[in-house]
């Protein structure tokens, strides 16, 4: 699946600064092919980064950077907001999540890289998640 139709939850990302090699690695092979983030996954990755991974402002301001530069930002908008409503009303999931996911599907992506959401979960028959760190990943 190419970069372009790949969406990074912030869970992955935030392997990019953990103490654990073998995810850290998986995490910035993946960025390193670009993808989508919205503002939402920046907004959780400094909250996360400077209250549990303790990393100053600007540790997280150089670890965005990067992932700026290799992703494609998203806003949210009024629209994502209402379809996060519809697909956390559908789907039984909580908002923040169903957040990502429409931002996902707004953004065109054909799949969600995230370990908190249900591998392999179909949404609106054109979105699928996929946990980057169990079994195999489908070829970008």
């Amino acid at each position: 699946m190419p970069a372009s139709d790949v969406f990074f939850d912030t869970n992955v990302l935030l392997y990019l600064v953990s103490s654990d090699a073998v995810k850290a690695d998986r995490a910035e092979t993946l960025l390193a092919d670009g993808g989508h983030i919205s503002v939402q996954v920046l907004n959780e990755f400094a909250s996360v980064g400077t209250r549990k991974a303790a990393m100053t402002w600007e540790a997280v301001a150089d670890v965005l950077g990067v992932v700026r530069a290799a992703c494609r930002v998203h806003p949210l908008t009024v629209e994502t907001h209402d379809r996060a409503c519809a697909i956390a009303q559908r789907y039984t999931l909580s908002f923040y999540d169903s957040l990502i996911l429409a931002s996902a599907l707004l953004a065109n992506c054909s799949a969600v890289y995230s370990e908190n959401l249900q591998a392999d979960q179909r949404i609106d028959r054109r979105l699928t998640v996929h946990n980057p760190f169990a079994g195999r990943v489908p070829k970008r």
